[in-house]
């Protein structure tokens, strides 16, 4: 969940992700640093008790702040050493992965069962999403809208709270070790080891929508083979769009300030 504080997309539910440092970094390196900077998954070389498979990945999506945006899949588990140790009480990472967040971009983490994404509605275990007065609240809404001069899916989650969710996280290095085997992180919290109190508290749902939602639609596609339950877009990806307007000149390296993509340059690029 981005950080209320932020400038772009502030408080809606996103990936860890970023620009990439130089032209060299692959999008993979981008994505794995991205996450160490943001919520503290260490990299390759500090991971310690886990492992993070690059599965693959999907093709660049369109945002409207004309930005590329490149889905990175991988898996994340337990290493066989840490499942297998004495001292190991469980082997799911939802439960031994304690994640450190950079409170200036990051307000909470949290996941979700990736097969739901192909339901449209709550068949997964534990309590379903519910409003904030305790009445149920639909796992999915849909609707048809224009963009890129075509039909685009709106998908909507709502992803129950779980009923602790770090909006920051200890402080203590050596605790979090003892609990989660990684090393050192840029991002520790605060020095009393207690949680600051968060706007996110009081909500009962994580919403999903967006880009964000079309990816993970996307992933769960070709992860199980399966189409979903809801209406959604046949193809994966902009990136026919993204060729038309780097025929036209944008999505250039240097953007001019406050340009953004607007009705009338997307049907431009519709024509070539």
């Amino acid at each position: 969940m981005r950080s209320a504080k932020l400038t772009t997309y502030a408080g809606q539910a996103a990936f860890p992700g970023g620009k990439a440092d130089t032209l060299e970094e692959t999008p993979w390196d981008t994505a794995r640093r991205e996450a160490y900077e943001e919520i503290g998954l260490p990299l390759d070389e500090k991971l310690r008790g886990f492992n993070v498979e690059h599965l693959c990945e999907l093709p660049a999506n369109l945002a409207k702040t004309e930005l590329g945006v490149r889905p990175c899949v991988a898996y994340l588990s337990p290493s066989t050493a840490a499942s297998t140790s004495d001292t190991s009480e469980t082997t799911s990472v939802e439960d031994r992965l304690i994640p450190r967040l950079d409170p200036k971009e990051v307000a909470a983490v949290f996941s979700a069962p990736f097969h739901s994404f192909l339901r449209k509605t709550w068949t997964a275990d534990g309590p379903g999403p519910v409003h904030k007065d305790g009445r149920p609240e639909k796992w999915y809404r849909g609707s048809w809208t224009d963009w890129h001069e075509s039909r685009w899916r709106m998908h909507n989650f709502y992803i129950p709270k779980p009923p602790s969710t770090p909006s920051m996280l200890l402080a203590n290095p050596r605790q979090l070790d003892a609990q989660t085997g990684l090393g050192p992180t840029p991002h520790q919290g605060l020095s009393d080891g207690k949680s600051e109190p968060s706007a996110i508290d009081a909500l009962t749902t994580f919403r999903v929508f967006g880009m964000t939602a079309r990816i993970l639609v996307d992933a769960a596609r070709v992860a199980y083979g399966e189409e979903p339950e809801f209406e959604h877009n046949s193809h994966h990806g902009d990136e026919d769009m993204i060729a038309r307007l780097l025929k036209l000149g944008r999505l250039s390296e240097v953007r001019k300030k406050g340009e953004l993509l607007t009705k009338e340059v997307i049907r431009e690029a519709s024509k070539i």
